[in-house]
């Protein structure tokens, strides 16, 4: 790789990085204002107006919030369900917030799970994921297939007791390809219908991004989402993947979403690693380590 290239990619990187980190910034910073009496409307608004000061204008989907067993997409039956509704923020209720803002044409797609309260059994999701953070990193190590990685994470959530909720997500997805964003993308003004979820413009960019890997088959280099329904055999190509797994016990939801970078490398480290470990929930798992 020319020193011309490496910079390229490496100033690509940054700006992933940097819009994924925003995202976090804006999911905790609006996480510390939620308070009983909230609706997931207004947790969702509270999103777009925070990001759309610190220059955000497109979206690959607007903000989601999910509250109490929403979080475990409990009764969602169709997509419409998943929009942000009128339920109510409780005291010991948790919240998932997840927003996909871009930004200078990069995206992110940020999940962040609180709860407003001790949650012993959310605390215990939120632990239990980091298990399937490891598991992502180490079969793309090992040029597993998407196809086997997602086998694993099912298996691995059994194990654990729980029920993987990305299976309700719309078309299952718990894996994305994340690239630079197009002129396809969500896009509207700031107080539009559409961003406060009375619309379905927040759903269309994950069916077209599931209409396009169904079309092109799920050859490399494109590869359609890590889905149930239909899952490549063949080792991931290099570039960005955008990874949520979602796990769910008894009306408790729990999840985050992080870029997983891979590449053509030969080393087994460089071959796959996440863009970032300054994330709150991994934060939080090596604050746990080191008490």
């Amino acid at each position: 790789m020319t020193s011309a290239v490496a910079s390229v990619r490496t100033a690509e990187l940054r700006g992933f990085r940097d819009v994924q980190r925003l995202a976090y910034e804006c999911a905790e910073a609006v996480a510390a204002q939620l308070r009983p009496g909230v609706t997931e409307r207004e947790a969702a608004r509270m999103q777009r107006r925070w990001l759309h000061g610190r220059g955000v204008r497109d979206w690959f989907h607007p903000p989601f919030a999910w509250f109490g067993d929403r979080t475990a997409f409990a009764g969602f039956r169709t997509p419409l369900r998943f929009l942000p509704s009128d339920r109510r923020l409780e005291p010991g209720m948790p919240f998932i917030l997840d927003m996909a803002p871009v930004r200078h044409g990069f995206t992110a797609d940020a999940g962040y799970s609180g709860c407003l309260g001790p949650h012993p059994l959310h605390d215990r999701l939120l632990a239990d994921l980091r298990a399937h953070r490891d598991l992502v990193l180490r079969g793309m190590r090992e040029r597993r297939s998407p196809k086997g990685i997602h086998e694993d994470v099912h298996r691995l959530m059994v194990r654990q007791g729980y029920t993987g909720r990305h299976r309700a997500h719309p078309f299952g997805v718990v894996a994305r390809r994340a690239g630079r964003a197009g002129r396809r993308r969500t896009r509207a003004p700031l107080g539009s219908g559409t961003l406060l979820g009375s619309g379905t413009q927040p759903l269309r960019g994950l069916a077209d991004h599931a209409l396009h890997g169904r079309r092109d088959g799920g050859s490399p280099p494109w590869s359609p989402p890590w889905s149930p329904y239909r899952l490549p055999d063949h080792p991931p190509g290099p570039g960005l993947w955008a990874v949520e797994p979602h796990l769910g016990f008894h009306g408790t939801g729990a999840k985050f979403g992080e870029i997983l970078v891979v590449t053509d490398s030969e080393d087994r480290e460089q071959r796959a690693f996440w863009l970032d470990d300054e994330l709150p929930h991994v934060r939080r798992w090596a604050e746990e380590d080191a008490a």
